[in-house]
This record gives C-alpha cells, sequence and structure tokens, in this order.
C-alpha cells in the first residue's frame, strides 16, 4: 500500500476530530447493511486509528479481527481498541499474510482506503486470495466524482475563487460502476453496491473549520500554499457555501459508495 495519504495517525486527538466523527457514523451504516455472522473472523486493512474497529468489536461480536495499516505499527492500533481478541499487523500489504491466513478469514474490507491503494485491481485480488469460499469482501470509499466527500465545502469553495482544489487519489475508482468492475473482475458473487450519506454537526463554523483543515490533511495542505490574505476570502467563500449562520451550529452531508460481495463456494 505504498502511496497511503500522509496522515497523522499518531495524533488520534486530531484525526478524530478530522475524520473519525464521520468515519464513526458511515461504518455502523455501513456494517447494518453488511449483517455479517456472529463470531466472523475479520481482516480490516486500512484501520488507521481503529475507529472502524472498534465499530466491529463493539456491534459484530467477532471471533478474530486483524487490523492492518501501513502507516500503523501493531502497538498503536492496539492501543486504539479496546482489548478483545483480535491481532494487529503493522505491514498492510497482504502478500505476508496469505499463508496464515487463507481460510481463516470470513469477512475482509476496507473502509474509506480503497482509493489509496495505487494498484487496487491487486488488492482486490489479494483480498480474495485471503478470504475463504463463501466468506465476504467489502468496502467503502467517499464518492469523489460527485463532490461527496466531507471536504466538499472547501473544493466547491476553492472553485468559485479560481482556485484548483487538490484531487483525491484514486477518485476515478469511487463510483459504484467503478467498485463493481474491481470486484466483477476477480469473479467475486453477489456484487451488491449502495450510497450511503450521513450528517454530521460542529458547535460552531469555527469548531468546523479547525477540525476539518489539520495541517496533515489535503485541505490543510491546500490552504497552506495559499497566500495567506487570500485566506479570508476563502473562509468567507466555504461559509456562504455552508450557510453557516454567524453564530450556531453548522451541519451538513457527506456521502460514500459501498460494494458487498461473496468469494464462489
Amino acid at each position: 500500500m505504498a502511496g497511503a495519504p500522509n496522515v497523522n495517525f499518531d495524533d488520534g486527538a486530531a484525526y478524530e476530530n478530522f475524520m473519525g466523527r464521520w468515519s464513526r457514523q458511515i461504518g455502523a451504516v455501513f456494517l447494518d447493511w453488511l449483517s455479517p455472522p456472529r463470531d466472523a473472523r475479520w481482516l480490516d486493512v486500512g484501520c488507521g486509528t481503529g475507529v472502524f474497529t472498534q465499530l466491529v468489536l463493539d456491534r459484530c461480536n467477532p471471533a478474530q479481527v486483524t487490523a492492518v495499516d501501513p502507516a500503523r505499527r501493531g502497538d498503536d492500533v492496539e492501543a486504539a481498541v479496546c482489548e478483545r481478541q483480535r491481532q494487529c499487523v503493522a505491514d498492510a500489504e497482504l502478500r505476508a499474510l496469505r499463508q496464515r491466513l487463507l481460510q481463516n478469514i470470513v469477512d475482509l474490507r476496507g473502509a474509506l482506503v480503497m482509493n489509496f491503494i495505487p494498484d487496487r485491481p491487486r488488492a482486490v485480488a489479494d483480498m480474495r486470495r485471503v478470504t475463504r469460499p463463501g466468506g465476504i469482501v467489502a468496502a467503502y470509499v467517499w464518492d469523489f466524482t460527485r463532490a461527496g466527500s466531507p471536504n466538499w465545502p472547501f473544493g466547491r469553495a476553492m472553485r468559485v475563487l479560481g482556485y484548483s482544489p487538490p484531487r483525491p487519489p484514486g477518485e476515478e475508482d469511487s463510483t459504484r460502476e467503478r467498485l463493481s468492475a474491481l470486484f466483477e473482475a476477480e469473479k467475486l458473487t453477489e456484487i451488491v453496491t449502495r450510497e450511503i450519506e450521513v450528517t454530521t454537526t460542529f458547535p460552531s463554523f469555527e469548531d468546523f473549520w479547525r477540525s476539518q483543515t489539520p495541517s496533515f490533511s489535503p485541505t490543510g495542505r491546500a490552504l497552506a500554499a495559499v497566500p495567506k490574505t487570500e485566506l479570508p476570502k476563502i473562509k468567507k467563500a466555504v461559509r456562504d457555501v455552508l450557510k453557516a449562520p454567524g453564530e450556531g451550529p453548522v451541519t451538513y452531508a457527506a456521502r460514500a459508495n459501498a460494494i458487498k460481495s461473496r468469494v464462489p463456494g
């Protein structure tokens, strides 16, 4: 998974404010839709700070969860999730896991990570390879092509002012059609896709701005490259896009595309 985003997972509080609140909401809807069996063995690909891993532990009564991410050490992930049966692996290159996990994983998914994997066809092939016959392979990713990710207000505001917002990696494969094509190419069966929309409320516009523009995020890096004299204009444009009041909470929605399938039995 070389080429993963430069995200500061070591600052759990900053990442929670930036993306954790979104991940938790969308992950809960995804799990309800997935309807996984109890006592399943899971592989959480691209676990980050363990937000989704924690949801699996809390809601699905798994027999085992293996959480992997190239940007995290095993002890970091372990600190991020509760003490239950799981195995934390530092290296997200699934080739090292094939022999050890083959026939042992019932559900394998990659929440909000597929677009960051440079070789997505190989990633799906590895997902299938380590999943037992009849097991579930599933994922979800922000709908970048239709400006559905949580940072869409910034992209729209920057375009209004004549700036080119940063393009997320792999956005071309974030549609339901492209996700289906990736899974179909590996001859996965019972492929179903859906759109998931979640809404988040921030106590104020300033809280929204601080939490969604950390220095490690694409938006934060894009804003750092703009002349400081332009920042007030961008901030006002974002406020206008959100129709945010001068005082009070800010509420808006983000959208992701999800896919689930099975390995032929």
